[in-house]
């Protein structure tokens, strides 16, 4: 009867959404099993770019054993040349723009739909259901400038619809002349449209404080002004206006889910950098930062909800920096991490293309790298381990934790090669294995011994970082250390 049981909750666990996990709710339950999203993903046109082949897209972060991807949706879309991105999947170039809305005499008319798109929507969700892969629905965007305003649908001059609208800034407030109907028709039909599968979430909209900017703080305060309170040093949050619209979004979907079969995660994107979120939206389970600290991860464990690093980039080229950004983020308690990757383009599904003048990078060995370190935390027992600042001390370098304390620890370590750490482990006898965190390869196990004093360890040669995973030895002779 017992394992009935468990086959039976096991199948229900299977059956819903993805959601946050009951035991821990800083990672997610995804396909009945224990998740924290890592990927190396497109700049989000892969659905409303025609051109762009999400099959092979998709092909790609599987075999590359990533699991995470976001869209937009059509209601936001990029002209070529935006932000300095040299072959944008956001920017379809030719025509090969596919919106939720029919042209009508060149216009759109949004007051209808357009079969194609949502037939293209859900066939790429499905296919990233298959190949294991979870998709964050992103609604809705800032508009940034001009150049974005002029090509956007809601737009009055690109729609049927007499939108009373000239500043942009307004369109995701409630005073938006009139295009509020048109957003709460869009958030319910993509909502019941998209019902059916478990793999994806719902964020509100990406980057609220990009168009109504509260300035909240600084990273750095001993810079001159004006410089140190303006991008990029400046952390901005989203006014009021802004939240009280988000709010409403929020609203709509669930609203629009509750006479539906089921409920899926809605995501809050805070800002840059790092902040204390003092509230979220009500209805809200996963809260994201772009160009995340640790600490955006670390002062909102308290939330008991997951924290997203879901955007990262405009740093260059190099490998190194992007894959330390996600091995301090997720071993500071983040369950999210998603790397802008502009490898990706029409032509170059494979993650392939080089864009050399574009702000971030992304690469085949990128997107390895990111896989090591994914596949080291489901190695790990990590729903019950927490970031850890007092186990290890380092000479030259810097250590980052994440342990579940007596039993499992993980170490990220920057600096200097070889790296020499002081270990406060309570007593007992211990595995120890060094793992290259571009490679993947791993050290041949080393056993420690604490008498409830520091261990020393000293790891192989690296080059700028490397991990060290180390593990109570088994009291049962019949377990064996992990691999």
């Amino acid at each position: 009867m017992r394992l009935l049981a468990l086959g039976f909750l096991a199948a229900l666990c299977a059956a819903q959404p993805l959601q946050l996990h009951p035991e821990n709710p800083r990672y997610f339950l995804f396909h009945g099993k224990p998740a924290a999203l890592i990927s190396s993903g497109e700049h989000y046109g892969a659905v409303l770019n025609a051109a762009f082949d999400y099959r092979r897209y998709l092909d790609t972060l599987a075999a590359d054993g990533l699991n995470y991807t976001r869209i937009f949706t059509g209601s936001y879309v990029e002209v070529p040349g935006s932000f300095g991105i040299e072959r944008n999947t956001l920017a379809p170039a030719g025509g090969s723009f596919v919106a939720p809305w029919p042209r009508s005499g060149g216009k759109f008319n949004l007051d209808a739909w357009n079969p194609a798109y949502f037939e293209r929507l859900k066939d790429f969700i499905g296919e990233a259901g298959k190949r294991g892969i979870a998709v964050e629905v992103t609604l809705f965007c800032s508009t940034y400038g001009e150049p974005q305003w002029k090509a956007s649908p809601f737009n009055p001059a690109n729609n049927v619809n007499h939108i009373n609208l000239a500043d942009y800034k307004r369109l995701n407030t409630v005073e938006n002349g009139g295009a509020l109907r048109f957003q709460e028709k869009l958030t319910r039909k993509l909502v019941a449209e998209l019902n059916a599968f478990d793999n994806i979430t719902f964020e509100l909209q990406n980057e609220p404080w990009a168009d109504r900017p509260v300035f909240s703080g600084v990273i750095n305060p001993y810079l001159r002004m004006p410089v140190r309170d303006a991008w990029p040093n400046a952390v901005e949050l989203a006014d009021a206006a802004s939240v009280a619209w988000q709010t409403l979004v929020a609203g709509w979907i669930q609203s629009a889910e509750s006479d539906l079969p089921k409920r899926h995660l809605i995501a809050q994107n805070i800002c840059n950098f790092k902040h204390a979120v003092q509230s979220v939206i009500p209805g809200v389970s996963i809260v994201n930062f772009h160009y995340a600290f640790p600490e955006a991860a670390v002062w909102n464990l308290g939330l008991n909800k997951a924290i997203g690093y879901d955007e990262t980039g405009f740093i260059g080229q190099a490998e190194s920096a992007y894959r330390k950004q996600a091995w301090n983020f997720v071993l500071s308690g983040g369950g999210l991490f998603n790397h802008l990757d502009y490898s990706f383009s029409p032509g170059r599904e494979d993650g392939t293309d080089v864009q050399a003048t574009s702000p971030g990078g992304g690469s085949v060995a990128l997107r390895k790298q990111f896989a090591v370190l994914s596949r080291t935390l489901r190695s790990l027992p990590f729903l019950s381990m927490r970031p850890d600042a007092g186990t290890a001390q380092c000479d030259g370098c810097v250590a980052r934790c994440l342990s579940a304390s007596g039993e499992s620890y993980v170490f990220f370590v920057e600096g200097p090669s070889p790296a020499r750490l002081r270990l406060d482990l309570p007593r007992g006898e211990y595995t120890a294995v060094w793992i290259d965190t571009q490679s993947g390869s791993q050290s041949p196990p080393a056993r420690l011994s604490s008498q409830g004093k520091r261990v020393i360890v000293t790891s192989p040669a690296f080059d700028q970082d490397t991990a060290l995973v180390v593990e109570r030895r088994p009291k049962s002779p019949s377990r064996s250390p992990r691999p």
